[in-house]
């Protein structure tokens, strides 16, 4: 009785050993089936991160898309990038791309891109990059990209445009850019620490500055999910701040709501706070010598308001693209996006 006893316990440890290891081979199955599936998710908010909107006619390809990270982390990687935009004629490549994502949270992705990239328009805008770094994280939402920021240091470009001859080179040592979905509004941020653009023909390269910007679109989200395709025509909106500081206590601040019409034209009732008066003009006048008297005109006329001081603040009015200071100082029209 005590071997037949024996015997039976045997076999049903045997049994249980072999359910045991059925459970983990199709848990196993499963699990790498979903990282298999989540590697598909990664992709397909990278590429639309960099652009892609299938349902707005653009095309993004990873070529050589290669994955690793198993099993507990999902990294894809591709040689080069592309990005087509066939409905408002852009284009742009990239080199190298790497992104990763925890297994139990792929929406939640890092990812980074080696220079040079190239973007060109059908307009006849061509812009190379290149830079030292650049990470980027998004958090996916739905369908699209819900919140985004993006790091780059060591910036370099370069802007020429085959239709006026026009060229500009741009530096920046770091920028970052904030983008998130705030309901059906969009926010968005940027900061560029130590700026420099030097522009073809210009007699001086602009003063070395630090800018930055917060602005609000109202309704825009879908900007960011690539769920909107209207543009920024007819948009309204709201710029919390924008800042440029050129050194030396010379710091001029913007601020108010705006929109653009269904032309393109900008509209809105900013305010415009400008310290040092005097050395912003004396910068001014070096990069374009040849606007020195309107220049002057301008400094002379700003002290004015500010009763002698060096520090103003003063209404700044956008009426179709036609730009007034103080309502009744005209300062040209800008052109519509």
């Amino acid at each position: 009785m005590a071997a037949s006893s024996q015997s039976v316990t045997t076999g049903r440890g045997k049994r249980l050993w072999l359910i045991l290891l059925g459970l983990i081979v199709v848990l196993a199955g499963l699990y790498t089936g979903g990282w298999y599936y989540a590697t598909g998710f990664v992709r397909a908010n990278i590429l639309k991160a960099l652009g892609q909107q299938n349902s707005a006619g653009v095309a993004g390809k990873c070529e050589n898309m290669a994955f690793n990270g198993f099993p507990f982390s999902i990294g894809l990687t591709c040689d080069t990038v592309t990005v087509d935009n066939q409905t408002r004629g852009v284009s742009a490549n990239f080199d190298t791309l790497s992104a990763s994502a925890p297994v139990f949270q792929p929406n939640h992705v890092s990812w980074s891109l080696k220079s040079p990239a190239e973007l060109r328009t059908t307009a006849g805008l061509t812009v190379s990059a290149e830079w030292a770094d650049l990470q980027s994280n998004l958090v996916a939402k739905g369908r699209g990209v819900g919140q985004t920021q993006t790091v780059i240091d060591g910036l370099k470009a370069a802007i020429t445009s085959s239709v006026t001859g026009q060229s500009v080179d741009v530096t920046a040592a770091h920028t970052e850019m904030h983008a998130s979905q705030n309901g059906s509004d969009l926010d968005f941020a940027i900061g560029v620490e130590n700026a420099n653009a030097v522009i073809k023909d210009f007699p001086q390269p602009l003063p070395t500055a630090s800018t930055s910007a917060s602005v609000t679109l109202t309704g825009k989200a879908g900007l960011l999910d690539g769920s909107d395709r209207e543009g920024l025509r007819g948009t309204a909106g709201v710029l919390h701040q924008a800042v440029i500081d050129i050194g030396d206590g010379r710091i001029m601040t913007l601020s108010g709501p705006f929109s653009f019409d269904g032309d393109g034209f900008l509209s809105g009732q900013f305010k415009l706070e400008i310290n040092q008066i005097g050395p912003w003009g004396d910068s001014l006048t070096t990069t374009l010598p040849a606007a020195k008297n309107i220049i002057k005109t301008a400094t002379k006329m700003l002290k004015a308001l500010a009763n002698g001081g060096d520090k103003v603040s003063v209404a700044l009015t956008a009426d179709r693209g036609r730009l007034s200071l103080s309502g009744f100082i005209p300062l040209g029209k800008i052109p519509p996006i």
